[in-house]
């Protein structure tokens, strides 16, 4: 067993070839319980890092993904060689995510947290039609459509991409408004805005059009009203190989070869 400086736990996606990495990885490096290690090892893909993330939210543990999924963009390139050297060169990142306060039909609130992104679904055949207020202010007075989302710099190039939104670099105090299936007002593409900002949306005919809220993979049913706003209070932190950072495939995705 290799000694290492850091005391590691290894957490795996159910995939089976996160599965196996896990314990080839156990087999070389040794395991300790989440709550003693300085750093988690996550093996899977980017869903499971979002999942290892809020996990450890205001914990101070480091999370080092390596890829055993699909998309990966949020992991390290998967190797059982050198990783004692590896997390030591890496680079950690903190992020804020959003936080999401979602009022219900029947008066109740949920909250939760969003590394990515939050984002409003229609329930039914029928748009949503929405009310847009930054910072107290109505900047869409209605806006139809399948949907709309707040994006971080670090959620730009997932759900935001494939709506058509701007990619953000990682360290722009930014956030991505960006909707999805406008219908009216059929040229309006979205907005970039200040990332510390207090975004409302509000319901317009929520008993004739539905709505759901996701914040990441958590989901509100039927909301009338939803606030988003950055967290000052909350930080998940991520390591990355200084080969591989976030800003370089946040700009690699921009110049797609």
């Amino acid at each position: 067993m290799a000694r290492s400086p850091y005391l590691l736990s290894f957490l795996a996606s159910t995939a089976d070839g996160a599965q196996a990495a896990c314990d080839e990885l156990i087999r070389i490096y040794g395991d300790v319980d989440p709550a003693e290690a300085d750093v988690i090892v996550a093996l899977g893909g980017d869903g499971f890092m979002l999942q290892t993330l809020h996990g450890t939210m205001n914990s101070g543990k480091l999370v080092y993904g390596m890829n055993r999924g699909s998309v990966g963009f949020l992991m390290n390139d998967y190797s059982t060689a050198n990783l004692h050297e590896r997390i030591s060169k890496a680079v950690a990142n903190e992020i804020n995510p959003l936080r999401m306060t979602a009022t219900h039909l029947d008066g109740s609130q949920s909250v939760a947290l969003a590394i990515n992104e939050v984002a409003l679904f229609r329930q039914s055949h029928q748009a949503a039609k929405l009310k847009v207020d930054i910072d107290g202010k109505t900047k869409l007075a209605e806006l139809i459509c399948d949907g709309v989302m707040v994006a971080t710099p670090a959620g730009s190039t997932a759900y935001n991409l494939s709506a058509h939104g701007p990619i953000l670099p990682l360290d722009a105090p930014l956030l991505a408004l960006t909707p999805v299936s406008p219908f009216r007002p059929r040229s309006w593409r979205g907005a970039l805005l200040p990332n510390k900002v207090t975004v409302d949306i509000h319901v317009l005919e929520h008993d004739k059009r539905p709505v759901n809220a996701v914040a990441d993979y958590t989901e509100a049913k039927t909301v009338i009203h939803v606030r988003i706003a950055r967290t000052d209070d909350t930080t998940a932190r991520i390591l990355s190989d200084p080969d591989r950072s976030w800003s370089d495939r946040i700009l690699a995705e921009q110049f797609p070869t």
